[in-house]
């Protein structure tokens, strides 16, 4: 039977078959993945090479199952999902011919083209098959078991399984499915080649060492037009719970990797920007820790991609976002004119793309700058539903938690954020939340400890060296803490380091455990720091 070639692509009814996987065309005309398994994705192919004519049940298990015996049960379990998405429940008959007692056909007109067969040449570095390579598109090739035993293999397997997963909820992202990226196993094959093949500027690799105890895992982002090595990390942890620590590694590599990535596509000099080009720049911008200039800048990226786009649901949301983060972090000289520019972007967004994550979450921060705690969790939950490694939701998620009274809550979820990511830009913000905490239930030592920490990953947020200043002198230390208070007053700009009315009008306090609470801890200190009255 004819196999197919690495190289060719073929169209049929809405839909494109490569060597990378199946994808559907959407509304907007672009070929968007298709979830679909291993065999049932070999099975199609086996069908589509044989160019309309029948194919002999035999023949399809000789081909997907070679050297297994399997049972008719098994091929028409795949039949039957490949007729589930390709039918996409059409009255005309299905795809796929039932020849009774003899095999099957598969019916529509299929239309070959060939992609460019020298992925190292000038035209195939950026374009495959006569299209550029997605921006953020990456294979995540099958990890190395370096360990003794090789039974220890499904735990590499494991570890790539996940990940793939984990790095196609990264919003704009294209991955290479596993069945595919598995096709590689074993195989010493060039960066720059699988990039060719597969039509991806990033692969993935990495190796899995487990020995006794312990486990370490090796990974490296390579520019697959380049063969350049971008970013490289290892792993080292105990063994208790194995599918636990797959999980943990796994999501943190996922969450390293998206500010790598982001940050190499906004790195790429485009001698004419589109709407995407902008808003990957803004988004390495705003992975930047908060900064009056860094939010000047994110917000610029965005406004010029919203400017190309005015109903990019992506630019809309991403610029609201950074309007209220602005106003959160007390950056912004004009909060009022901030938050209602970022609620009438959300509402654009929400009416175009009702089920859109990105715009649930910039929908939790519109109403946690509103104050409107309660609403803004189910929010921020439905974008961690929807994507687990989203630690850029659980600190504000950890707030409103707080303010609505689950103080207990907060912490938990702060130290999951922390845990996921270590070294995330944002961490000041993370330590000041657990440090706050601390503060609230009078253990002013250890929300010392926690603030200092705040203070040393980001000395530019006020709220840091306001809560020092009351912890400061809530055990004593007069001095410090009038420092401390200046320099709040210094980095605020909306003012409401002024007086205790001033941030009690900037607050809200109607759970009343949580008001008794900052009466008795955050706001005795302040005034002790010297903060007036009114």
């Amino acid at each position: 039977m004819e196999s197919l070639s690495t190289r060719e692509i073929f169209l049929f009814e809405g839909f494109r078959l490569d060597r990378r996987g199946l994808f559907r065309r959407d509304e907007r005309g672009m070929f968007i993945p298709v979830a679909i398994g291993a065999r049932a994705l070999d099975v199609l192919r086996v069908l589509i090479a044989a160019r309309g004519e029948l194919v002999s049940k035999d023949e399809i298990r000789a081909a997907v199952w070679p050297g297994i015996v399997v049972e008719d049960n098994n091929l028409t379990v795949q039949m039957s999902s490949l007729r589930r998405i390709l039918d996409q429940e059409s009255a005309e008959g299905s795809c796929i011919q039932t020849v009774a007692g003899h095999g099957y056909r598969f019916v529509p007109t299929v239309t070959r083209r060939v992609a460019d067969p020298d992925p190292d040449s000038a035209a195939a570095s950026s374009i495959i098959g006569g299209r550029p390579r997605p921006r953020l598109s990456i294979a995540v090739l099958p990890f190395s078991n370096l360990s003794d035993d090789p039974e220890q293999e499904y735990f590499a397997d494991g570890v790539t399984d996940d990940l793939t997963t984990d790095l196609s909820r990264i919003a704009g992202s294209f991955v290479i499915a596993h069945s595919t990226a598995f096709t590689y196993k074993g195989k010493a094959v060039a960066a720059k080649q699988i990039g060719g093949e597969l039509g991806v500027r990033y692969v993935l690799e990495g190796s899995v060492r487990r020995s006794e105890n312990q486990v370490r895992v090796n990974a490296q982002l390579i520019d697959a037009e380049t063969d350049a090595h971008l970013w490289a990390e290892r792993f080292d942890h105990d063994i208790d719970d194995l599918f636990a620590l797959q999980d943990g590694i796994t999501s943190r590599i996922a969450i390293e990797l998206n500010l790598e990535l982001v940050g190499a596509e906004a790195a790429r000099q485009a001698n004419h920007p589109d709407v995407l080009d902008y808003i990957l720049q803004g988004r390495a911008a705003h992975s930047k820790p908060p900064t009056p200039d860094k939010y000047i800048d994110a917000i610029s990226l965005f406004e010029r991609a919203l400017a190309l786009d005015p109903r990019s649901v992506e630019a809309q949301s991403r610029l609201a976002i950074e309007l209220t983060a602005r106003v959160l972090d007390q950056m912004s000289a004009s909060p009022a004119v901030h938050i209602a520019r970022a609620e009438g972007l959300v509402g654009q967004a929400f009416k175009a793309a009702p089920r859109s994550p990105l715009a649930h979450f910039a929908k939790g921060q519109v109403l946690r700058v509103q104050r409107r705690y309660a609403e803004a969790i189910p929010e921020y939950e439905a974008a961690i539903t929807f994507n687990r490694n989203w630690v850029h939701a659980l600190g504000p998620l950890a707030e409103c938690k707080l303010f609505t009274g689950s103080i207990d809550e907060t912490i938990p979820l702060v130290e999951r954020a922390i845990r996921l990511s270590p070294r995330d830009p944002f961490i000041a913000i993370w330590y000041f939340r657990i440090g706050r905490v601390h503060l609230l239930q009078s253990r002013t030592d250890e929300a010392i400890i926690w603030l200092e920490k705040a203070r040393g990953a980001n000395a530019d947020l006020p709220y840091v060296h306001s809560d020092l200043a009351s912890a400061y002198a809530l055990r004593g230390e007069t001095e410090r803490s009038a420092v401390e208070l200046g320099e709040a007053r210094r980095l605020c700009l909306d003012g409401r380091y002024s007086s205790i009315f001033r941030l009690q009008a900037d607050g809200c306090y109607s759970i009343p455990t949580i008001r008794t609470l900052y009466e008795a801890t955050l706001f005795t200190g302040l005034r002790k720091a010297g903060m007036p009255e009114e």
